[in-house]
């Protein structure tokens, strides 16, 4: 029998490149996807034929529930790591429809701003910081970072089901800090950190340095991210049952690198001066409000630091980013967003 997978977010950026990725890979598999309405789930079946569009929302929890457990591999982007009914339902349904001898695996995406808790419970902005986590010898610090951290609910729902329920739910908690890159989806293909931080440079004229500048974030590239994910759909599919992939030590941080916020303002800045989008860009010091104002929490991460070494998807799956450096993409991004912007005029 083919392998059931059960997509949401098929029309975001994340799940799209990914299920564009997992389509061209393994056309075997049969999908379905959930969308939000029938005009979406027509371009998800003009994009693939063959998948099965759901029609619901992330508040839907039997809808959720009846395709968990009927899938045998469930990846779950749309809003997952903020919406807490759908992790429980996910959780649920994956619980109801699997057992010891065939157990349900939950691919569940997270992301690195969990690793903003510090800064933000202390109220710092810009400032330096040299600390660092890890997902191998350091992933019991990730997987139990203080409840005031950001995405910590839902982390909480996908990681205990991992660990109550072991033997039935295999769960997977890919944690990605920013992402950027073209996405392959079929309806949204751009990301939103780097990409508000290049509409502001062009729509402002000023490269944005929040509180003292010193923050650090690391990136990874969508074609990678989806790398990982299909290795992690390859690995459920072949039922490998390793205790370090799944559950308690399933918690997987993905990142080709670090930048500096300030220096990669600085880079797009020169990027789209050079494009003729800008001229002369100077810095432009903002404080909390000011930033809120100008870009909303987009432009609070600027400030904040999260820093995570991707070791074990690496390790057990051979996983190796090989797509193009940040710095080395961002001319493509500013070309990109000054297109969307100047769309319609």
């Amino acid at each position: 029998m083919a392998i059931k997978i059960f997509i949401t977010g098929t029309t975001g950026y994340i799940a799209g490149d990914t299920f564009s990725l997992l389509q061209s890979k393994h056309p075997e598999y049969e999908y379905s996807a959930l969308v939000r309405s029938e005009d979406k789930a027509k371009l998800v079946k003009k994009a693939y034929p063959s998948t099965r569009t759901v029609i619901g929302g992330l508040d839907d929890s039997e809808l959720l529930q009846e395709e968990a457990s009927k899938a045998d591999i469930v990846l779950h982007a749309a809003d997952a790591s903020d919406h807490e009914g759908a992790a429980k339902a996910i959780a649920a349904g994956l619980l109801k429809g699997h057992s010891k001898e065939h157990p349900g695996f939950w691919l569940h995406t997270g992301g690195t701003g969990i690793l903003c808790w510090e800064d933000m419970d202390n109220n710092r902005l810009g400032e330096h910081s040299d600390k660092e986590y890890n997902d191998w010898d350091g992933v019991g610090d990730l997987t139990n970072l203080p409840d005031s951290a950001f995405h910590r609910n839902v982390d909480k729902i996908v990681l205990q089901a991992g660990k109550d329920h072991g033997d039935v739910v295999k769960t997977a908690l890919v944690c990605p800090p920013t992402i950027y890159g073209r996405g392959r989806g079929p309806v949204s293909v751009r990301s939103r950190q780097a990409y508000e931080l290049t509409k502001l440079i062009l729509n402002e004229k000023y490269i944005p340095v929040i509180g003292e500048g010193r923050a650090r974030w690391n990136h990874i590239h969508v074609a990678d991210l989806a790398q990982l994910f299909l290795l992690l759909v390859e690995a459920a599919a072949a039922k490998k049952l390793d205790a370090e992939l799944w559950g308690e030590k399933g918690y997987y941080l993905c990142e080709s690198g670090e930048h500096l916020w300030t220096e990669l303002a600085v880079k797009i800045a020169k990027d789209a001066e050079a494009l003729g989008y800008v001229k002369d860009p100077q810095k432009k010091s903002l404080a909390r409000q000011a930033a809120l104002d100008v870009a909303g929490f987009e432009a609070i991460s600027w400030g904040l630091n999260s820093r995570g070494k991707a070791i074990r998807a690496g390790k057990l799956l051979g996983w190796k980013p090989t797509s193009p450096s940040i710095e080395d993409e961002a001319p493509n991004f500013v070309k990109d967003e000054y297109e969307r912007l100047h769309a319609s005029s």
